[in-house]
């Protein structure tokens, strides 16, 4: 016979956001089940964000000996042990894990179950011989890389982000199929770490961000030695011993490792989501700004909600989801005000509208402001100033931002927060940053919004010369 559990919530993936809402559910007072079928901790500790950005950091290391000539620093090429960067990368992992653990919700009070859950009723799930009742649900399942049927694919070894940070060996060429987030951080990581790497997008490398930011960094990873190929639609790949022969319409390329980062998938298929009521469409479960489903008992979060696929939006959206399933309050997820960044060098960030979407909203109500990283003492001294911040103004408020430059995702973190409350301009520029930092290039592309209304304006300087005269 099964066993039969009751509880109030019921949290099925034990990634980002299936955990932070275990976590702040069980610690209001519900009671709640979590159901993992892979690892805890999910795409991000094990596959994606920690693992990547581990990996970036030894790539730096090695750059870095290579760059110190301007410095008065005698540059000399580095040894790499790849299979010692794959193990910095795997203690990272590992010193994060217990945060993540099983042991770590058994003690504050969750049940974990472990395998894969499936619905049999709109208010049941079952885990091999466990039922579990809930008063509600939340699908957060996260996403798996999305591999095309390319022909001759299914007879090629290849990686992905899944598998690729498993690699002990250094690939002597690496082929990257897809010139996205996921794609230009390996590329240019590998670059680094003593690897040829060719990258064939079938449409325009970063395509996502905005273009004249985008041309920046790809200038940058192009100049480190990243063959980037654009309009490169892939038609067949082939392998012949050690060798891999990636074909488009006008060339063949071979190497010798091959990575697919074209995109990702949300995790729903064969959960019996139909028998729950639940709809899903192409990119996830259906869901509306409350984010729950068809079903009003079912949320889904994250990936699995078919939107933004970043760590930090399923974070927001287990906040959402504890406001409304735990207090009843009503609560909207929203989009306009979460960033998003490539962690290239130098990096792209960007939160609210790009320029275009900005500019097809708002028409000529739309302002632009521009401060290159150049003009910032910090960037001379230490020779960052390939860069530049671009922020879209409406009426006197940020309705977006773009960043590319040295700790891009760092800066968009004050904008993000100017979009979320809604800050006037004249806020960010009144804001005191220490000098000499990065963050005062926020604090002057604000201000560039009074320059033509205060140092340009013929009215203004006639006010402050009649105020002399005044005793």
């Amino acid at each position: 016979m099964p066993t039969h559990i009751r509880t109030d919530l019921c949290v099925i993936g034990g990634g980002s956001g299936g955990l932070s809402t275990a976590a702040g559910a069980v610690q209001m007072g519900a009671k709640v089940v979590l159901i993992e079928a892979g690892k805890m901790g999910g795409d991000c500790l094990n596959y994606g964000c920690v693992p990547s950005k581990s990996l970036l950091a030894s790539a730096k290391h090695a750059h870095a000996m290579t760059a110190g000539q301007p410095f008065g620093v005698e540059p000399s090429m580095p040894n790499v042990d790849f299979a010692a960067t794959r193990q910095h990368v795997s203690a990272v992992i590992e010193g994060i894990r217990p945060l993540d653990s099983v042991e770590r919700f058994d003690g504050l009070g969750v049940r974990v179950l472990q395998g894969f859950a499936r619905f049999i009723s709109s208010g049941q799930v079952q885990v091999d011989d466990t039922i579990v009742s809930a008063r509600r649900f939340v699908i957060a399942t996260g996403s798996r890389p999305f591999v095309p049927p390319i022909p001759g694919l299914e007879d090629v070894g290849y990686f992905t982000n899944e598998t690729i940070f498993d690699l002990r060996e250094k690939p002597e060429h690496l082929l990257v199929i897809g010139g996205g987030p996921i794609g230009m951080e390996m590329a240019q990581a590998h670059r680094r770490l003593g690897c040829r790497v060719t990258v064939l997008e079938g449409m325009k490398a970063l395509g996502k961000d905005d273009p004249e930011l985008a041309a920046i960094a790809l200038e940058r990873i192009r100049a480190e030695g990243v063959e980037i190929v654009e309009n490169a639609a892939v038609e067949r790949i082939r392998q012949d011993g050690g060798a891999i022969t990636v074909s488009t319409a006008s060339r063949d390329f071979t190497g010798s490792h091959l990575l697919m980062a074209v995109g990702r998938k949300a995790n729903v298929e064969d959960m019996g989501l139909d028998v729950a009521g639940v709809e899903t469409t192409r990119t996830g479960v259906r869901v509306d700004a409350s984010l729950k489903s068809t079903n009003r008992k079912i949320y889904a979060i994250g990936d699995a909600a078919g939107g933004l696929q970043f760590t930090h939006v399923a974070g927001y959206h287990a906040g959402i989801v504890i406001r409304s399933a735990l207090f009843g309050l009503r609560a909207r997820a929203s989009t306009h005000h979460i960033p998003w960044a490539t962690y290239t060098d130098p990096e792209l960030a960007q939160v609210g509208l790009t320029e275009a979407d900005a500019r097809a909203k708002f028409g000529a109500r739309l302002e632009i402001l521009r401060f290159e990283y150049a003009e910032n003492d910090r960037a001379r001294a230490e020779l960052l100033t390939t860069g530049k911040i671009k922020v879209m103004v409406v009426s006197g408020r940020p309705v977006g931002v773009g960043i590319v430059g040295a700790q891009a995702g760092e800066m968009i973190a004050l904008w993000a927060l100017a979009l979320s409350a809604r800050l006037k301009i004249s806020q960010v520029a009144g804001m005191v940053a220490p000098y000499p930092t990065l963050s005062e290039i926020s604090k002057r592309a604000a201000g560039q919004y009074f320059v033509p209304r205060l140092f340009e304006n013929p009215t203004v300087k006639r006010i402050v010369r009649l105020v002399q005269f005044l005793p």
